[in-house]
Parts: C-alpha cells; structure tokens; sequence
C-alpha cells in the first residue's frame, strides 16, 4: 500500500478533539509510516448557541461544514460522533467504518444523587434533545424540562450553575472523558432507547477515496456497523430528522440481532413502540420492519405534525 498524509476534520470542542486523536492515534498505530493532521471545522451547531436544537431547520448541523471540506478535497477524513450524522447519505461521500461502541445508554447526572425517581415533584432537567425530553415527560409529566445548549464540560457546568436538579446527557461523551464518576444513574435503553447510533464514531470520506478506504478498513467495528445500522434504517425509512423525538436500540444475542423503536410525539404523551428480530446479516431489512411497524401505529401523523 502506498502510504500518504491524511487530514482529519473535526469540531473543535473537547470531545470532538478527543475522538479524532483517538482516529489519529489508532491509525499511527496501525500504520506507522503514515502522516495524520487534523482540521478543526466550525459547524452550524458549534456557532448557532441561542436557538434550541429543535429550531435549527439544517439536520446536519454538526455535520455538513465538515461534509463540504471533504468534498472539496480540503480533508480526507471527517470524524463524527454517529448520531450526528443524518440517517441518508451525501451525494459523493461514504460511510467507511463505524468504530467500536462505547455504552449508548442516557445518563442523568443530578445534585444530591438523586435518582430519576427520587428526583421531587415538578423538578427542573436539563436536556438539548427533543427525544430526551420527550422520554423525560413521558415517565414522569411532573419534570419541567429545560433546553441546555454546549459540549459535555459547558453543560455540567449549567448544571452547577443554573436552578435545576438534574441533566441528561449521553453515557459515551463522559466515558471518553473520563469524567463518567459524575453520573448518578444510567438509564436503561431498553426503557430510554438512545439516539439512533449513540456511542459509535462515523468515519466519512469521498465515495472514490479507496486509498482511505483500505485504511479504515481495520478500524470497521462488525458488531457496532450492524447495529447502528439497523437503527439508522428506521430514521431513514421514517424520513425523521433531529427535531423527531424517536429512540431506537439494537443488539445482538445469540447471533440474532433484536431491535427496538420508539417515537413520541413532542410533549411526550402519546408513544409508539415496535420491535422485530432477525438474522445479522439483514440489518437494514429489520430496520424498515420496525419502522413500517411505527407506521402502521400512525407514526405518519406524529411525523407530520411535528414537521409542519
């Protein structure tokens, strides 16, 4: 193989630079010949801090700046945490690995060591997402939810600072941080199914970059690339973009893949729930049967009012 220089792209927040050093350094460990840099990338969402997530009407918000340098040629490499990245593919651009997962679990992190259900009446929870809020509301009617905006440091620090009890955040940012000592309690996916693809890195490059292509090859996780696709398959067969508050979870037992699905409507009182097994080498098959199983429930109407 002929060995070049690579460019990563990247966000610039703590967590974003961690999981491209980590691409960095797996590679060099692979590869030692090969020369790695990486390019920090402003996204919409690092810059647009006043507007809830939900408001941003881009779904690729943390995602298409750094899509543009790589097609542009700028990068050769751009580094995502996967749930980032919207379910349909770029023109000219590719998924070649999903990295090893990480827990894709939600966990709350609350003052006093509370547990969700310990937390007292009409308590106040931080979140970004629309599906963290509506699960949050769902369970419990009483929580009052407020949006929290920044990377995982920013928002503990909210924490500390503002009027509330608690924060839910992602299992697999305080885990790369080593900051996972903070979190109170992990909330179970099969009760809190996480983002389609929470917890696995996205490594993306051109669709004609086979150099990179055999590269990466190594850093291809089988387990985490089935699972994340059949999740992944149920937002692309929904059409749902970030503003959906819709979970989904896969995993494999006894060489079946099983998957769950659920999907709110945004104020959490209605839910729809779908599951389906099947064999691992048919992900995106199990994914459009759990999705077709939400549209058969009437997910179309929830979709619908949500997008209007």
């Amino acid at each position: 193989m002929q060995y070049k220089k690579i460019i990563i792209g990247t966000r610039g927040s703590k967590l974003a630079i961690w999981q491209a050093q980590w691409v960095k350094s797996s590679l060099l460990a692979l590869h030692p010949r090969l020369s790695v840099e990486l390019r920090i990338i402003k996204t919409t969402g690092d810059i647009v801090f006043d507007t809830p997530l939900s408001e941003i009407p881009d779904n690729a918000f943390f995602t298409r700046e750094i899509e543009n340098h790589l097609l542009d040629g700028s990068i050769d490499l751009a580094v995502h945490s996967l749930k980032d990245l919207p379910a349909d593919s770029t023109p000219n651009l590719r998924l070649a690995a999903v990295t090893a997962r990480v827990d894709p679990a939600d966990v709350l992190i609350s003052k006093g060591d509370l547990t969700l259900e310990q937390l007292p009446k009409n308590a106040v929870i931080l979140t970004g997402a629309p599906r963290r809020r509506a699960q949050l509301l769902h369970y419990r009617p009483d929580l009052h939810i407020a949006d929290v905006r920044g990377n995982v440091p920013t928002r503990l620090r909210k924490l500390d600072e503002a009027n509330a009890h608690a924060l839910v955040i992602a299992a697999a940012g305080l885990i790369r941080l080593d900051l996972q000592s903070c979190i109170t309690q992990r909330l179970d996916p099969a009760d809190f199914p996480p983002a389609p693809g929470q917890g696995a890195l996205a490594l993306e490059i051109r669709s004609d970059d086979t150099a990179t292509d055999e590269l990466l090859a190594s850093l291809n996780d089988h387990h985490s690339r089935c699972t994340t696709t059949a999740e992944r398959t149920v937002l692309s067969h929904l059409r749902a973009g970030c503003r959906v508050p819709i979970g989904a979870h896969a995993r494999i037992e006894n060489r079946e893949l099983s998957l769950l699905a659920q999907l709110f409507d945004t104020d959490g009182q209605n839910l729809l729930t779908a599951c389906a097994a099947g064999p691992t080498e048919s992900p995106e098959q199990l994914g459009r049967i759990v999705a077709q199983q939400l549209l058969d429930q009437g997910a179309q109407k929830i979709l619908d009012n949500i997008t209007m």
